[in-house]
């Protein structure tokens, strides 16, 4: 029965995503001419990615988590995965990324200020308007012994492309033999209007730049910049997915969502983790054998009232404080577990 899973949860890389089958008829997306794969990172994006493989190739999800990614990949159904903080669902898109070979996961941080066009795209209007008056000035500017900068308006679409950057969302819809990875972050934080307004998008699986379709008479293509920082052309104003996203929203349960997104999505609900995930996780920052070493942490971390509220990261703050402090001796033990209590108040307590 195990044979249908493209995303294993194994925590290393395979060739899986080659022999997902072909989308549902009404899932099944045309986008244009495919956008090459992305560049290299800088190295300080490397590392930063290195870090996240280190922790997805510890995590290890559970068989309803592994049928639940699977559907949304079978499906080219978003999945809106629910649960406490730290129970892992920000880790779930890096571990699918990292086990199927799909390169950086696109991360769109929801707030109370997020629009949609936020995630599609930015237009720096404000920015191309100055050079263009800088540009029409460049004779008098010449004149002064000064040189002039490159004039935007040579450029097609009077340079507009220099001024437009695909957001996370944008980017992950650009076409693609392979489906990019999106996690939209917290999408119970933002405003009301926010998961209504995404609805067309999933649904349809592109979007409209109006500044652009307004040039497509006279400039049909556009270079613009994606959210990996590569130039990417852009075609009568349109961008339409390929291959659809394997999108990743995130919820703490602060708020419910309307019923035509929940249909458009597969819903995975995350318990708190247990002891064995928890020592995964540890693993995952600390180095192997960290589990074992903070097993009394662990306990005392899950040694809880019901009702009572933890985030991870309140585990991994008492094993960074224990391990940096060096507490050894046994005079200093009560220190350890005193901050050790403190640092894992539930966050339900103000007192």
């Amino acid at each position: 029965m195990s044979d249908w899973l493209i995303y294993r949860g194994a925590g290393a890389p395979h060739d899986g995503i080659e022999h997902l089958p072909p989308p549902p008829p009404w899932r099944d997306f045309d986008g244009g001419p495919l956008v090459a794969p992305p560049a290299a990172l800088d190295p300080s994006s490397e590392r930063r990615l290195g870090v996240q493989h280190r922790e997805a190739s510890h995590h290890r999800p559970g068989e309803t988590e592994r049928e639940l990614v699977n559907a949304a990949l079978y499906l080219r159904r978003p999945l809106l995965v629910t649960g406490a903080p730290g129970s892992g669902k920000s880790t779930l898109a890096h571990s699918v990324a990292y086990e199927l070979g799909l390169g950086r996961v696109l991360g769109w941080p929801v707030v109370s200020r997020s629009t949609l066009r936020d995630g599609l795209y930015d237009y720096d209007a404000i920015g191309r308007l100055q050079d263009l008056q800088i540009a029409r000035a460049a004779p008098a500017t010449e004149v002064s012994g000064v040189a002039a900068g490159p004039d935007p308006t040579d450029e097609p679409g009077g340079g507009i492309g220099r001024y437009i950057r695909l957001g996370p969302l944008g980017t992950a819809l650009l076409p693609a033999a392979r489906p990019r990875v999106l996690l939209v972050d917290e999408l119970d934080k933002s405003d009301i209007d926010l998961p209504n307004d995404l609805l067309n998008v999933l649904e349809e699986g592109e979007f409209r730049i109006p500044e652009l379709e307004r040039l497509a008479g006279s400039a049909p293509e556009v270079e613009v910049l994606s959210d990996d920082g590569a130039r990417v052309t852009v075609r009568d104003g349109r961008v339409r997915c390929h291959a659809f996203p394997f999108i990743v929203l995130t919820s703490n349960g602060e708020r419910d969502f309307p019923a035509p997104l929940l249909r458009r999505c597969i819903h995975l609900h995350i318990p708190a983790p247990d002891k064995e995930r928890l020592a995964a996780m540890v693993r995952a920052h600390f180095g192997e054998g960290a589990a074992e070493r903070y097993e009394a942490v662990i306990d005392r971390f899950l040694d809880r009232e019901p009702g009572d509220v933890r985030a991870v990261d309140q585990l991994f703050n008492a094993i960074h404080l224990t391990q940096r402090a060096g507490w050894t001796d046994e005079d200093e033990e009560e220190t350890r577990r005193r901050l050790t209590a403190e640092l894992m108040r539930p966050l339900d307590r103000t007192r």
